[in-house]
């Protein structure tokens, strides 16, 4: 089986692999950027169109590169307050090779207010890197890991949210 993942980030890539292999044995996953064509800092369904727009674009890309795939997988992070109360989430999108598209998020973590307007301003990794005077805490573990004091990374929240999109494929008996 081939997964492609609409990301180079080696975090994202390894979260769609964790979650993949919780069900699948052998596969082979491969990362190609592809552009979200959304905000730097998406907000509210702007994180579900992003990761579907990379799932789209990846599809493309692919075909042009002449590369197939079982599954065409991607991952958006933003912000939301779509609940009430604004809230970091990821929302990963995964498409297989017939077209059938399943989508999923992760565990969300609450944004202080005086935050909101120079995340969507900025992006929450320049926020996060500011205040934890780091840099690149996207590429690794993420701000969310030094939030929980190393409870929970970004990978994890990625294999959340892929995991949560899977759950139409391994349960395909019942949702089609």
């Amino acid at each position: 089986m081939k997964i492609i993942v609409a990301s180079s980030n080696p975090g994202k890539i390894e979260g769609a692999k964790l979650a993949f292999s919780e069900y699948f044995k052998e596969f082979e996953i491969e990362g190609i950027k592809a552009s979200s064509d959304v905000s730097e800092e998406p907000v509210n369904n702007e994180i579900y169109e992003g990761a579907s727009n990379r799932v789209k674009n990846v599809r493309k890309i692919a075909k042009e590169q002449g590369k197939e795939a079982d599954f065409y997988v991607a991952v958006e992070s933003g912000i939301t307050n779509q609940l009430g109360e604004w809230t970091i989430i990821n929302i990963a999108v995964i498409e297989d090779k017939n077209g059938f598209k399943s989508w999923g998020t992760s565990s969300g973590f609450p944004v202080p207010e005086k935050y909101v307007k120079e995340i969507i301003e900025t992006d929450l990794g320049k926020v996060m890197d500011r205040i934890f005077n780091e840099t690149e805490l996207r590429a690794g573990k993420g701000g969310i890991s030094l939030l929980t004091q190393d409870r929970i990374s970004r990978i994890d929240l990625t294999k959340q949210a892929f995991i949560m999109a899977l759950t139409q494929f391994i349960n395909e008996d019942i949702w089609r």
